[in-house]
């Protein structure tokens, strides 16, 4: 209910606004989305991974979706299984793949391409702790690999362990934008899950007496 899926696809051009403008490394998501889509790679918890077919077949049918030379696309999958450690899952089936073979799966054909923006939206959610702990692990990889990395998440440590800025959406509303020391500065408080919670209490309480006044 916050608003955080509806515009991060926006941005990944699945849902057009109904009003105002967005751009991903300068192309507007309503008049160049085939151009968006070359830019970005998008993760979260619901990525489909096709049972009948393996993961090396499962990057290989994205990669040539992207319109990838096959020797080019040979060469990124080769280094992708290496450095992300999925050489020992190349052969399995979608349907007999863990929950975290799913989601490295996932994560390998969002940047096949190599795109200079990632969207994780709520890629841990629902995941165990270890197989949290490898995703977040593997973001990090990408953000020290130079990726612009839009994240979206309601767990605070993983906000406070990734993300350089940060802003709080409730209800469809921009609460506010800052570095995580700009917003302990501004609101007198340390503990980024304390502030986000009193911000959403403050916020949800000046609604519901504005909806009594009315």
């Amino acid at each position: 209910s916050a608003g955080k899926t509806t515009a991060l696809r926006i941005l990944s051009t699945v849902l057009k606004p109904t009003s105002g403008t967005a751009t991903i490394n300068g192309y507007d998501v309503v008049q160049e989305p085939a151009k968006v889509r070359h830019q970005i790679g998008f993760v979260s918890t619901n990525t489909a991974i096709y049972d009948r077919m393996t993961a090396w077949e499962v990057i290989r049918f994205f990669g040539l979706l992207y319109g990838m030379p096959a020797e080019e696309l040979q060469i990124r999958m080769e280094v992708i299984f290496e450095r992300f450690q999925m050489n020992n899952i190349r052969h399995i089936l979608g349907s007999a793949m863990s929950t975290g073979m799913k989601q490295k799966v996932s994560i390998a054909r969002a940047i096949i391409h190599d795109p200079p923006v990632l969207i994780f939206d709520e890629a841990t959610s629902g995941l165990d702790i270890l197989v949290s702990r490898e995703v977040l692990k593997t973001i990090e990889r990408l953000k020290e690999q130079g990726k612009c990395i839009l994240f979206s998440s309601h767990i605070m440590s993983e906000v406070h362990r990734l993300c350089d800025q940060v802003a709080i959406l409730n209800r469809g509303e921009l609460l506010a934008e800052g570095t995580i020391h700009e917003l302990s500065n501004r609101y007198r408080q340390s503990d980024l899950e304390e502030l986000f919670f009193n911000l959403i209490a403050s916020h949800n309480e000046g609604r519901e007496q504005v909806s009594a006044l009315v």
